[in-house]
């Protein structure tokens, strides 16, 4: 199941997708020296969740039209001014102006002057964090508030798990399309609660009404069904994930270990020699 922490868990591809940028924009931001991705083993371009905050907001600060520069300048020094761990009141970074405008907690500054800011509007929800935006919540549309609250769940994820749960429920009720990732995300924080595996598996039978053939969900679905002990659903699942992801190792090593335990000794051998073979 894909999972939310600070090791490189995340490809070019899945960067992608999780940004909604071209390859072109995310080399560019690269070479601009936002980020300095790991290898894999196979020499491929690693990114931890750090990476993808910075990169949210250095191309979202580049669309406001700040200069590489000054996002560069601004970014360092909120690197080494801000803690490891970050407030659990949240933080903010948008362009005001031409200036990279950060919040935290009750505080505002310039990122590149440590100057204080009063004049943008702070827009309070749930009592001690705040939204940053020069447009009034009001008129914003409601995609914009979908992913403000979807980028809110992801930062929660790992400090307030109530919160993260609301943030990406919200997510999901303001989205004018299916929110593909408040989806996956939501149904991941549920399954790992243990206790709330059914509710899990509510929203990604949900989810897989939007998008059948995502082989992703799928995968985490199997894994829900494994967890409530529905294994023979639980292939049904998998396989069906492997129909739209050949190369998807996981679903071929969890299904070995769900052949072994129905005493499906030819399934065991089959899926894990493709697993074998996957990441060989």
């Amino acid at each position: 199941m894909t999972k939310r922490n600070n090791s490189h868990d995340y490809s070019l591809r899945s960067l992608q997708s999780l940004l909604g940028v071209s390859r072109r924009v995310l080399s560019g931001l690269m070479e601009a020296g936002f980020v300095q991705p790991a290898r894999g083993r196979r020499n491929e371009l690693r990114f931890t969740f750090q990476d993808v905050v910075v990169l949210r907001t250095a191309f979202q600060l580049q669309s406001a039209n700040i200069a590489s520069r000054k996002i560069l300048r601004a970014l360092a020094k909120l690197k080494a001014d801000l803690p490891e761990e970050l407030p659990l009141s949240g933080i903010r970074i948008t362009a005001v102006g031409d200036t990279v405008a950060v919040k935290t907690g009750r505080a505002q500054w310039d990122a590149a002057s440590g100057q204080h800011l009063l004049d943008f509007e702070v827009a309070p929800i749930q009592g001690d964090v705040a939204f940053l935006d020069t447009a009034p919540r009001n008129l914003k549309s409601r995609e914009h508030q979908a992913e403000e609250w979807f980028a809110l769940g992801e930062q929660f994820t790992h400090t307030d798990v109530v919160g993260a749960e609301q943030a990406y429920r919200k997510a999901l009720e303001l989205a004018p399309k299916p929110h593909y990732h408040a989806y996956t995300n939501l149904g991941v924080l549920l399954c790992e609660a243990e206790t709330r595996c059914e509710e899990a598996l509510s929203v990604f039978d949900q989810a897989l009404k939007h998008f059948p053939d995502d082989a992703l969900l799928h995968f985490n679905r199997a894994v829900v069904l494994e967890e409530l002990k529905r294994y023979d659903v639980a292939v049904e699942a998998y396989e069906r994930c492997i129909e739209l992801d050949p190369a998807h190792a996981d679903a071929h090593f969890n299904l070995a270990r769900l052949s072994e335990i129905r005493g499906d000794k030819q399934g065991l051998l089959r899926h894990l020699s493709a697993y074998r073979r996957l990441i060989g």
